[in-house]
């Protein structure tokens, strides 16, 4: 009898991440892969992008809608309860004997509570980690109690993950998931992703990925436009629409109306897919931001990251990527001593085995559901 692995993704980062280990065990005949898909993949404003998954090759077993039109914090609350009684059914439909869930989200919030009452395991990839801007760093330490088997991508944060009181012998550190998609894709060369991108290959062009900080206002979109402004005759602005936390909507209604004042040297994308987000990044002159992906992938590709904000305040990071308070002179200082200065680049998130190393782990589990209890240091 098959064993039954059930993936959770609500984002177009977040599968891309996962993508690797979805197709190692769809490929393992020992297992049956179950995918739910939920977020912002079932919203035609986010792209729709649970169709990637299905153009991947990929079944998608359950959706699982939630998404209210609002982004306050009332309708993220709202959506929240929303995906815990989507999840019970699917979870029940499906009868899956492990679930596998990255990263913090609220998705994945309610998809681990929903499994935590269910009595179905939870292997949790990317534990351990602080991001002190954002209400995801208490959910991903959440999510990290409830599941029983945990894959960091750092020493440092395995031994967060066992300070949290798990078991050592169940938490791994296997590096950076997102590694594996930045080192073995078949990237697009220059020439092609502007051709992609439909942008003049003699103009450099920055690419911008801004996300709320949940833990603090949503005014910090308005003063990147602002710092941005003393470039934009030198440099093309490629931007891709923010998340659907708290403000996201509010952010990408700012960029809409941004790129339509300024078409002939801007432009927004809901998606750009991982192969073109990762062509696009080794690409660009700069990646600026407050992204996950400009700590983590983005230096692996030799690209300076300009990381804005507290958002990702307290999660590791290379020597590549430049930190900047969110004021005009901040930013600004912060991109020209990009331009004009040699960017030391480290690879600190492993050597693009992530996937392999999950999969591998997971595979020789014979039991899943084991006995949790607290591990005191």
């Amino acid at each position: 009898m098959k064993r039954k692995i059930c993936v959770v993704t609500g984002t177009r980062a977040e599968y891309g991440l996962l993508s690797n280990v979805m197709k190692l065990f769809q490929e393992d005949s020992e297992f049956e892969l179950q995918i739910i898909a939920t977020g912002m993949h079932l919203s035609y404003e986010f792209g729709l992008t649970y169709q990637q998954i299905e153009e991947d090759g990929f079944q998608v077993n359950e959706k699982v809608e939630m998404l209210l039109s609002a982004d306050t914090s009332t309708g993220v609350v709202k959506s929240m309860g929303l995906a815990t009684i989507g999840f019970a059914d699917a979870y029940e439909r499906l009868n899956p004997e492990l679930i596998i869930i990255l990263g913090d989200r609220f998705e994945m919030l309610a998809a681990a509570q929903t499994a935590l009452i269910m009595q179905i395991p939870i292997a949790h990839i990317h534990g351990g980690e602080c991001t002190f801007g954002a209400y995801d760093d208490a959910i991903r330490h959440s999510i990290t109690k409830m599941a029983t088997w945990h894959f960091t991508s750092t020493e440092g944060h395995r031994n967060r993950v066992i300070q949290l009181g798990e078991f050592p012998e169940r938490v791994f550190n296997v590096g950076a998931i997102g590694i594996d998609h930045t080192l073995q894709l078949n990237l697009m060369d220059r020439s092609t992703i502007y051709k992609e991108l439909t942008i003049n290959e003699d103009k450099p062009f920055f690419l911008i990925t801004y996300h709320p900080e949940t833990n603090g206002d949503f005014i910090g979109i308005n003063i990147l436009l602002e710092a941005l402004a003393s470039y934009q005759y030198d440099y093309h602005f490629v931007f891709t629409k923010s998340n659907a936390d708290n403000g996201g909507r509010e952010i990408n209604e700012q960029l809409q109306k941004y790129v339509f004042a300024n078409k002939e040297n801007a432009q927004l994308y809901d998606s750009l897919g991982q192969r073109r987000y990762l062509s696009a990044v080794k690409a660009a002159t700069l990646v600026i931001g407050n992204s996950s992906s400009g700590l983590i992938e983005v230096p692996y590709l030799k690209t300076p990251t300009i990381n804005c904000g507290e958002r990702q305040k307290g999660r590791e990071r290379p020597a590549s990527v430049i930190d900047c308070d969110l004021s005009i002179e901040s930013i600004k200082f912060a991109i020209d001593y990009a331009l004009s200065n040699e960017i030391a680049y480290e690879e600190i998130f492993g050597n693009g085995l992530t996937a392999n190393k999950i999969y591998e782990q997971l595979k020789g589990i014979s039991n899943y559901k084991v006995q949790k209890e607290f591990y005191d240091l």
